[in-house]
């Protein structure tokens, strides 16, 4: 979240960002300010009270000590009374609390890299690469070609559980597998730790990387523990260092892990959904990083340059867009979303989005790192998605079709054990 600091000494640079992501009502950022002169009324009075309580504490020791009881006994009427007065330590902490939920309530700033825009229309095409397939006569869209060659089952799905949860079989299987382990070794060959987290998270961490307050309708609670399912490892892989002080020669920090995925997409439906467009669970190899916040940009475009390279091995048809502020996520100040063509759809379907968060979250999880003078300072975090399956499986197996097989890139036959399907 924002610091109230930040916010007090540049609202009117505040307010002109929040407009970029087109939030509302800009009105909280003034009954923030309202709410923090009252704060900082009251820790002065609450201050001064406690000086005197403290210094009158003193002199009744002193009082004591030189056998003056009776003025040592008025001293501490009189402190009594002052320990009544400081009912002002009730409204401090209720005036706090509120200015912590306005926090909670306003998303991070986007970057003046931003483009201005509401919708994804508006988003700005960087860069763009590989050529987009001429496919045979008859090609087939994915979930014909997942029927036909036996990889996914996704009646089975709906039988188990539901919509949005498809049992992968046979050669489908062993392709999911096998792209985890690609996507792995490519991230740890390039100095990420592993990491193997929970895919359950507790409220403080869904807190922590922001998906409360904004979006508890998108994520599914077990709520007898009051936990949730995790929508992406960056949740639980970041939490690892919540409320953690870490060393400057430690930095940067970078983490990968393979999890599943859960969301619930409340209101998804139609041709856009079908097939593995759009699912309640799917499997996603994520990277992040801890930095120093002088290194946070330069290490956004590593990410990007990271992805890429990751896309380009897959052979596949690319774009890179900088997100719009209307089209961004509440956490982010700068998003970079990679889409591949599938060209049996023929459409751009996403497959990644790296983002700079900056101090947003390290602030809500309290990630700090000690300078060179000592003091305890915000790390920037980031994370990219590398790479989320389902629609890069559907772009793999549409755009490498012909003759009744598929064939596969060259980089996953030593994964796949075979060079088509």
């Amino acid at each position: 979240m924002l610091q109230v600091n930040f916010i007090r000494q540049n609202v009117e640079f505040v307010k002109e960002r929040l407009a970029v992501k087109h939030f509302s009502p800009l009105s909280l950022v003034d009954d923030l300010l309202v709410l923090d002169e009252r704060r900082r009324k009251l820790q002065f009075e609450h201050d001064e009270k406690q000086a005197k309580v403290n210094a009158a504490s003193k002199e009744i020791g002193n009082l004591m000590r030189e056998g003056k009881k009776d003025a040592a006994e008025l001293l501490k009427a009189e402190v009594a009374g002052l320990k009544a007065s400081m009912e002002d330590l009730v409204e401090l902490n209720a005036v706090e609390t509120s200015i912590h939920n306005i926090l909670l309530l306003i998303p991070n700033l986007p970057s003046v890299q931003v483009p201005v825009g509401r919708t994804p229309e508006d988003n700005v095409v960087v860069r763009s690469g590989g050529e987009i397939p001429v496919l045979p006569a008859g090609a087939k869209p994915h979930w014909d070609l997942v029927n036909q060659h036996g990889l996914i089952d996704f009646e089975l799905g709906n039988k188990i559980t539901g919509s949005g949860f498809p049992v992968y079989i046979n050669k489908g299987a062993k392709l999911q597998r096998a792209m985890i382990q690609y996507f792995l070794d490519f991230n740890t060959a390039r100095g990420y730790m592993e990491i193997q987290p929970p895919l359950l998270v507790n409220e403080a961490s869904a807190y922590g990387t922001g998906q409360l307050p904004d979006k508890e309708g998108q994520m599914y609670h077990a709520t007898v523990d009051n936990f949730f399912l995790i929508p992406t490892s960056e949740v639980p892989v970041t939490n690892i260092y919540r409320d953690e002080i870490i060393k400057e020669a430690d930095l940067p920090v970078r983490m990968t892990a393979y999890t599943p995925c859960f969301r619930r997409e409340a209101g998804s439906y139609g041709k856009d959904v079908r097939g593995l467009n759009r699912l309640h669970q799917f499997d996603k190899v994520e990277i992040v990083q801890l930095v120093h916040p002088d290194k946070s940009y330069d290490t956004l475009d590593t990410m990007v340059a990271h992805v890429e390279e990751l896309i380009q091995s897959l052979e596949l048809p690319y774009r890179i867009l900088r997100l719009c502020g209307g089209d961004m996520g509440f956490t982010s100040a700068i998003t970079y979303d990679f889409e591949v063509y599938s060209a049996a759809q023929e459409k751009w379907l996403e497959v990644s989005s790296v983002s700079n968060f900056e101090a947003y979250q390290t602030n809500r999880m309290k990630i700090r790192f000690k300078d060179g003078t000592g003091k305890p300072q915000l790390v920037h975090s980031l994370n990219g998605s590398s790479m989320a399956l389902p629609r890069i499986l559907a772009a793999l197996l549409e755009n490498n079709q012909q003759d009744g097989t598929i064939r596969l890139p060259k980089v996953l036959h030593s994964y796949f054990g075979a060079g088509q399907i």
